[in-house]
């Protein structure tokens, strides 16, 4: 009995201790699963803490602009509170993020944290001036620091500076999905690296920067204030490319292009991430610019892979596209990007002459020799760099010809110091102060000079020099350095064949256009992009860099050493970084400009299309004067058509057949040479079914028809018509000739309409212009043929921005999609410009005499030519600069720019066409003059035919070919 207790007992006791180490296990299991669950929850509301912080930011940035631009509505001067002594506040600008079509970034706008910075004239005093200028400047300074400080108060009252809630606390913010992704990054400005974390969810992307980041606490507050996306948000539906990027030579970042013409750049620990995270975005590939697909496989293609995919070489070589378009492409791909000053675009020196009173772009001498780098231009100075790289002796460093690069972050600066925010971010990276004038760019002859003597300067340009002159001009009274005694007049010295930094880049440009330019410039692409950017060929043609310049010379990752890493990421950005490599053979040479004059539809074919002036006159039966005229023929429309309407409201569509730039082709015969380019439309022809051409609709009695009453969709599909007794404007389809929507949106009679350009798919912005003295912003949806984008809806569409300013009637309106601007004239004040968003950015007022606006023609070129009552004309920049002016005779009722904004044609009342030299009216050619007044005026797409609407009923086709013109050409003719 006892041996068996003992056994009961024994085996009693090794249960009772399993289910005790067992009750110990799932104890500890039990704690590491809370442990686990707390951490993650940790995690969680980390992550929701960040998103909830970045939508505090975003909400109060996004309330901060709304609250400003509602102010700067009321208090401009052409506000309703304002005055016309107008705040000094308001008169600092910066560059806009704003690029257009070829990536170029020329729009001005208010600066809310400008100032002339007088702190750093009296750091430059102190080291370079005299007691006495110490003084001047302290009293400078301190009465400076009065009005920033005052101008501060209102700036944060007024709710615009957003530094100042750059970190403010929390508040939530819904997810518009799952997080599909998140990952650390860091944000890539052009001078902030900012870490914190990607997150994507299935419809939008959002930052957060990680405000703890002792090296973000490190950053100054001005600089954070020009710096955006710091707590972004970005909607999938916005995003229009994705670009594999490089940061610090490695492949593991991204570059977002969004609708809104703005980019953003982002840094991932690894190329996996990057991978990721492209597979987490829309399918858009690099655009639709290039010939590329739109597959993500693109967007993570190699930069020599999209070289050889796209199609812009061959369009470069069939001159399609300009010298201009086809390096900022090659840019583009080669990873050159805004977003990263070591990166920048480079673009080349072309001319050599900068002393000279008058420059002639005939002599070859005044050109550059493009097929070596600016470091073998000069024979002595080549000589020495060849000397260096034969007898190198340093063990530690492969040999090199330049020990600086021809684009570095400190270059960029030094060329855009003048304009904001690169005055702002030259002064962070200078410790604050200006450098001594002789170490400025102050003049482009020293700069030049420089670049072909100092062993140290071998720079190579920014594609600012061929498109903004404002960076030549000192326009907001920064303080650039002090002399002993004197403060520097801080312009920058143009060569003496330039009177105004706008003649200085038009010639630039003009000279990087040209022909000389045009046959050599694949020698300057194979150095800085191609086969002889790097080995043998390399040392061939003097063109080796320091070995931290190139792609692949270091893997960062393999560094572990974190203070080596650090040594190495500084020594990368001080040296600049060398393009990706896009070929490794010979780039194709262009071809001849006279080579193509015997290819069909070419721009450049010539005398056989100067037989004569006139083309054809059409008669249309009704004798109503022809008060619009809209050519849409382009050749891929299902309809190619001159769409003509008269005073009376009858419009037809004429068939277009594209007869000019047939002549030569293959297949061409003498039938097609009698055919005239425009058939009338069949129901005015043979006058059945008119009633589908008349609109019928009452208009106000008090309206003018004019051509500002109609706008043509771009597929010719439709009409706009304004004008109507109910404050409305009308669509009527062009087909049928029935009304398919009505607008509603002014208080009084509209009065004037105006088309952008269309986008793919036909989308565009339709500007209407009212009796109320406001403008409204529409969006035309070319796939549901209406404004608007819901067909569906039974309520009116609201317009995407109200622009207010104008005292008077709007009589006149032109707006560009690609710069985002829209210019309007009223029946007496100046013409405004706004952005497409609402903002009122200037008023361009033109000479005294020049108060009545009747006519606004505006190029994506950045020409803004008016017209005012009694024969004047004035010659605006976009950003506000009364470039020329000039008074004709003629009563003007029509004018329009050349597609490159370099020609201006007008007709009126005496029924003559003249064409003018846009830049300075200077006058070019005379037509005949035709038996009635001109009243609506267009081009074909080829800008090779020039449609004139008649006050006798007719339209008159006339040959143009604004080549005929050109320096280069004219004795081709």
């Amino acid at each position: 009995m006892k041996d068996h207790i003992v056994r009961v007992a024994n085996e009693a006791e090794f249960i009772l201790n399993r289910q005790r180490a067992e009750d110990v296990h799932k104890h500890a299991e039990f704690e590491s699963q809370c442990a686990q669950y707390a951490a993650d929850r940790r995690e969680e509301e980390k992550m929701c803490d960040h998103l909830i912080g970045a939508a505090k930011h975003r909400d109060h940035v996004t309330a901060n602009q709304l609250k400003q631009k509602i102010l700067n509505i009321l208090t401009n001067k052409h506000g309703a509170w304002g005055a016309v002594s107008h705040s000094q506040l308001h008169d600092f600008w910066r560059l806009d993020y704003w690029e257009d079509d070829l990536r170029r970034r020329r729009r001005f706008v208010r600066n809310a944290f400008g100032s002339t910075h007088a702190e750093a004239l009296l750091k430059a005093a102190i080291e370079y001036g005299t007691e006495e200028d110490v003084v001047k400047s302290k009293k400078t300074f301190r009465s400076q620091a009065i009005v920033n400080q005052n101008a501060e108060t209102e700036l944060m009252l007024e709710g615009d500076d957003d530094a100042v809630s750059l970190l403010q606390e929390k508040e939530i913010d819904n997810l518009a999905g799952p997080v599909v992704l998140s990952t650390p990054a860091q944000l890539i400005a052009p001078v902030v690296v900012a870490k914190g974390t990607l997150s994507i969810t299935t419809t939008e992307i959002y930052f957060e920067v990680d405000e703890d980041d002792p090296a973000f606490k490190k950053i100054d507050t001005k600089v954070l204030a020009y710096t955006e996306g710091l707590h972004g948000k970005w909607m999938f539906s916005e995003i229009r490319a994705v670009f594999s990027r490089r940061y610090l030579l490695q492949n593991t970042a991204l570059e977002v292009f969004m609708a809104n013409r703005t980019s953003v750049m982002f840094n991932f620990p690894d190329q996996a991430t990057v991978k990721k995270v492209v597979y987490g975005l829309p399918r858009v590939g690099v655009g639709t610019s290039y010939g590329l697909p739109q597959a993500r496989r693109i967007s993570l293609a190699t930069p020599r892979q999209l070289y050889k995919s796209s199609n812009m070489t061959q369009r470069w070589q069939r001159r399609e596209i300009s010298n201009f378009e086809y390096l900022m492409f090659l840019n583009t791909i080669a990873g050159r990007t805004y977003n990263d000053l070591n990166q920048y675009p480079v673009f080349p020196w072309v001319l050599t002459n900068y002393e000279s009173e008058e420059l002639d772009l005939t002599l070859p001498g005044n050109f550059r020799d493009l097929s070596k780098p600016i470091g073998a231009l000069n024979p002595k100075r080549a000589v020495f760099y060849a000397e260096r790289y034969e007898t190198w002796e340093d063990d530690q460093s492969p040999p090199y010809h330049y020990n600086t690069h021809y684009s570095t972050a400190t270059s960029t600066l030094s060329w855009l110091v003048r304009i904001e925010p690169f005055t702002t971010f030259f002064l962070n990276a200078n410790d604050g102060k200006f450098d001594h004038p002789n170490r400025t760019f102050s003049s482009v002859a020293r700069s030049w000079r420089t670049s072909q003597r100092d062993t140290s300067d071998v720079k190579e340009l920014i594609p600012e020099f061929y498109y903004l002159p404002e960076m030549f001009v000192n326009s907001n009274g920064y303080n650039l350095g002090v002399r002993e005694d004197e403060v520097v007049v801080n312009d920058v010295d143009l060569p003496p064949w330039a009177k105004k930094p706008e003649d200085f880049v038009r010639i630039n440009r003009m000279a990087l256009e040209s022909e000389f330019v045009s046959c050599q410039l694949h020698q300057w692409i194979d150095l800085i992009f191609g086969y002889k950017q790097r080995g043998p060929e390399a040392v061939r043609a003097l063109n080796v860099f320091h070995y931290l310049t190139y792609e692949g010379s270091v893997n960062l990752d393999s560094i572990t050493d974190p203070v080596l890493r650090e040594a190495m990421e500084a020594q990368i950005q001080n040296f600049g970084q060398t393009p990706s490599q896009l070929l490794i053979e010979p780039h194709p040479p262009r071809s001849s400009a006279m080579h193509l004059c015997f290819l069909p539809q070419s721009p450049l074919m010539f005398k056989d299309q100067m037989q004569q002036d006139v083309i054809m006159v059409l008669k249309f039966p009704s004798n109503s004067p022809v008060t619009h005229v809209a050519a849409n023929t382009l050749p891929h429309l299902t309809i190619p058509a001159v769409v003509t309407v008269t005073c009376s409201r009858l419009f037809a569509v004429n068939r277009w057949h594209n007869t000019v730039g047939l002549r030569g082709a293959p297949g061409y015969s003498l039938d097609q040479a009698h055919h005239l380019p425009i058939e009338m439309d069949p129901l005015i022809a043979n006058n059945s079914g008119v009633n589908k051409r008349q609109i019928t609709d009452l208009v106000d009695q008090s309206i003018q028809i004019n051509a500002h009453c109609f706008v043509v969709t771009a597929d010719n599909r439709y009409i706009l018509i304004c004008g109507f007794w109910d404050k409305s404007f009308r669509v009527y389809s062009t087909e049928t000739g029935k009304l398919t929507q009505i607008v509603f949106g002014h208080w009084d009679v509209v009065t004037c309409l105006a088309r952008s350009e269309s986008y793919i798919g036909g989308d565009c912005y339709i500007v209407s212009g009212s009796r109320d003295a406001t403008l409204l912003l529409w969006y035309w949806s070319g796939r549901h043929h209406i404004i608007g984008d819901n067909p569906n809806s039974s309520d009116y569409p609201a317009p995407r921005a109200v622009l207010t300013g104008h005292d008077h009637e709007v009589v006149c309106v032109s707006v560009c999609a690609e710069l985002g601007l829209v210019i309007s004239g009223a029946k007496e004040g100046p013409c405004l410009v706004h952005t497409i968003t609402g903002d009122l950015l200037r008023a361009l007022e033109g000479p005294e005499n020049c108060l009545f606006p009747r006519l606004i023609s505006v190029s994506s070129e950045g020409h803004c030519i008016i017209y005012y009552e009694r024969g004047r004309f004035s010659n605006f920049s976009i950003n506000g600069k009364l470039l020329a002016q000039m008074e004709v005779s003629d009563a003007t009722r029509a004018i329009l720019l050349s597609s490159d904004g370099q020609n201006l044609v007008t007709g009126g009342d005496n029924g003559v066409v003249e064409v003018w030299q846009a830049c300075d009216f200077k006058q070019l050619y005379i037509y005949p003059g035709c038996d009635a007044g001109i009243r609506a005026m267009d081009l074909s797409h080829d800008q090779r035919t020039l449609i004139t609407g008649m006050a006798s009923g007719s339209i008159v086709a006339f040959n143009i070919d604004f080549n005929r013109w050109h320096y280069e050409h004219q004795n081709r003719y």
